[in-house]
This record gives C-alpha cells, sequence and structure tokens, in this order.
C-alpha cells in the first residue's frame, strides 16, 4: 500500500517491519528453552518492548511452545500496583473466553477482586483490596503458581523491573527472589532501562538477585543492517531515498532506534517518491518546531548551572572526562568538584547518560532530539 508507513515509532508490528535483532532472539530463544531467566537492559527507547513482542512471535515460528505475558510497571509504585499490573496483564493476553483466561480468572476470583473494563478501550482493571501486607504476598505467590502450572512453559516479561527498588514496602526484592527461585515453569525476562541500577540489582553480590540470570545488553542496530533496512522499506512501498540521505539519518541519531524510526517516519511522510537529504532536513527541522517548547520548558526545571552544562554535554555530544581542565574552561563549568555535582544532578533526572565501556566512561544527552536542538541554537 502507497500510503502506508512502514516505520514504526512505537510497539511492534511485524517482522517484516523490525530491523535485524537476530542475535538477541536467538539467545533469547536459547535462555528460554534452557530454563535460565534474562536481564535485558538498554537506554530507554532503544527498542526492548519490540524486541520481546518480535521475540513472542519468534517463539510461535519455531513452533515452541511458550505461553507469553509482557507487563509493563513503570507506573507502579507499591507492590499492590505490581499485582494489578501483571494481573490485567495476563487478562489482556489471555482473555476470559480462553481456556488460559478462564483457569485465571478462577484463580483471581479467589482474591476477592473488583475487576471491570474499560469503556473506551475494552482492556481489563483489576483491584484488590488487602488486609495486611501478608495478603499481598499471598496474592503474588497464587498469580505466580497459577503460571507455573500451565501445561506449558510461560516466558513472563517484566518491564522497567528496577522500578520494585522505589515500593515503599521493605524486602521487596528478597520477597520476589525469593518466589522467583520457587518457580521452574517460568523463564522471567527483566527488563530494565536505566543500565547502572537494573544491573547493580543483579551482579551485586549484596542484592538477592545476585547472578541468577543471564545478561543481555540491547546496543546500536548495525549500520550496515539498519541502512539496507531503510532503503528496502521504502522500495516496498513505492517509494525511494538517496544513500546519501540514509547515511545522515543514521549518523544524526546515532543510530539511536526510536530517534532512526521516528525520522524515517516523518521523511516517509513528506517525501513524494524519492526521499533526498533535504527532506531529511526538512523532517529534522520541524522535529525542532514541535518540540522546542518542551525543550524551554527543561530550562525552567534546571538551575542555570545545570542548564549550562547540559549545553556543554551536548555540544561534546560524548563527554569523557567532565572534570578535565579544558573542558572547564571552554564551558565556563567552574571547578571539578561543581562540575561533578552538576553532572550527578542531570544523571539524576534522566537528562545525562552515564555508560561504562572497557577503557573509559561516557557521558551523553538521553534525548537525541534534543542533543541535536542545543547543537543548532547553541
Amino acid at each position: 500500500m502507497e500510503d502506508f508507513n512502514p516505520f514504526v515509532t512505537k510497539g511492534y508490528a511485524s517482522k517484516e517491519l523490525f530491523c535485524d535483532r537476530k542475535k538477541e532472539l536467538k539467545n533469547l530463544l536459547d535462555n528460554a528453552k534452557n530454563g535460565l531467566d534474562t536481564t535485558l537492559f538498554a537506554d530507554r527507547k532503544m527498542g526492548k518492548t519490540g524486541l520481546i513482542y518480535r521475540f513472542f512471535d519468534y517463539l510461535g515460528e519455531k513452533n515452541s511452545e511458550f505461553a507469553n505475558v509482557y507487563v509493563d510497571i513503570f507506573s507502579s509504585r507499591c507492590l499492590d500496583d505490581f499485582v494489578r499490573l501483571l494481573s490485567e496483564a495476563i487478562l489482556r493476553k489471555y482473555p476470559e473466553k480462553t481456556s488460559f483466561g478462564k483457569a485465571f480468572m478462577k484463580i483471581l476470583k479467589s482474591f476477592r477482586p473488583l475487576i471491570s473494563y474499560d469503556a473506551v478501550t475494552g482492556e481489563p482493571q483489576v483491584m484488590i483490596s488487602y488486609q495486611n501486607e501478608a495478603e499481598k504476598h499471598y496474592t503474588l505467590k497464587g498469580i505466580l503458581d497459577f503460571l507455573e502450572t500451565r501445561n506449558v512453559p510461560v516466558v513472563l516479561a517484566i518491564d522497567e523491573f528496577q522500578q520494585i527498588t522505589e515500593y515503599p514496602e521493605t524486602n521487596i526484592e528478597a520477597l520476589l527472589r525469593t518466589y522467583v527461585q520457587q518457580v521452574k515453569n517460568i523463564r522471567f525476562i527483566f527488563c530494565g532501562s536505566k543500565t547502572s541500577l537494573i544491573t547493580e540489582m543483579f551482579s551485586s553480590i549484596k542484592r538477592p538477585f545476585f547472578n541468577s540470570t543471564s545478561f543481555l545488553h540491547l546496543d546500536k542496530i548495525d549500520e550496515k543492517m539498519y541502512f539496507d533496512f531503510i532503503k528496502d522499506n521504502f522500495e516496498k512501498h513505492k517509494k525511494k531515498i538517496d544513500d546519501e540521505a540514509i547515511q545522515f539519518i543514521l549518523e544524526w541519531t546515532l543510530r539511536h532506534t526510536f530517534y532512526t524510526q521516528f525520522i524515517c517516519n516523518q521523511t516517509f511522510n513528506i517525501s513524494k517518491r524519492t526521499a533526498t537529504i533535504v527532506e531529511v532536513k526538512q523532517a529534522c527541522k520541524s522535529i525542532f518546531q514541535q518540540n522546542e517548547a518542551v525543550f524551554l520548558q527543561y530550562r525552567r526545571l534546571l538551575t542555570p548551572a545545570q542548564w549550562n552544562f547540559l549545553i556543554a554535554t551536548a555540544k561534546e555530544e560524548i563527554l569523557v572526562k567532565p572534570t578535565a581542565k579544558d573542558f572547564l574552561m571552554k564551558h565556563n563549568i567552574g571547578t571539578p568538584a561543581h562540575a561533578k555535582r552538576l553532572l550527578n544532578a542531570l544523571i539524576d533526572k534522566d537528562l545525562i547518560v552515564e555508560k561504562i565501556t572497557r577503557t573509559e566512561t561516557n557521558y551523553y544527552l538521553y534525548d537525541v532530539f534534543l542533543l541535536r536542538w542545543m547543537q543548532s541554537v547553541y
């Protein structure tokens, strides 16, 4: 279809519109078949959710008899929320009319829930009242025990798993670790976008989940693979794109999945028959105009010194030595101690990412569009 835009910017559509990740898919499949849990981590909007749904499709292609459930707990603030979101995720995947769903509803009703359905989306909404803390634990264990007793193994993907560290309940990591250890029929995929936190949860000897999973880091897609994917999808949908335009996209977005997909989506939308670098730059300019008000809001939420440090990091693109004399003088930052305080504050606000490599530690802006906007304005 000529008018169909093949560049997906959220979720997952089909394997034809999904680029690469073959190695990651095989890794997830091997872990599931061998009874291993996986910790999947990457920067935000790198494509973790899309990969999970692609993996669920991949299981079907391989004729692997796995049930699967995906739950995003980013919005959760306590154990109650965790149980509610997990229950709703199971009901979305396996409605009451299915045999799996009927069996789950039977278990769920034993916890005296209030179950309703959204009037607009039709999605299930679950509310469970608890008399005490022990009832919350009993309910969660009951749900996991239900998944454990299915006649096929279950892959349970929990997105933004690091959110449990903010729950007010004490020892929640230890509680969940105990329950995870007790089930053998469930393969867990613990996903996280706060790399330092999620890796510490599973790699620190002081934490309950220490050394309990296989690690899988989702990095940038291979440049040639992404180049061919973009070119092919333009051609499959009766358009063309110049090689120069593709190269500009990949460099400008730093091959970060969401931003690459978004620029391709917008370029495809505004181009007629052949997209050139002119259309790509037009798309970039449009994105700046759409987001400038949001970017300027960041300035209101930051101190002048923090805003200046953010601009300085954007201009460096990848900051390696944030306390080096040359960097401090070039951008009028102040003392090394002051620079460190500013950097830590911006990391805490999720505006700057800290990435540790084999040889050094790199710092860069989370938002590629904000990065390019700052580079063009300041």
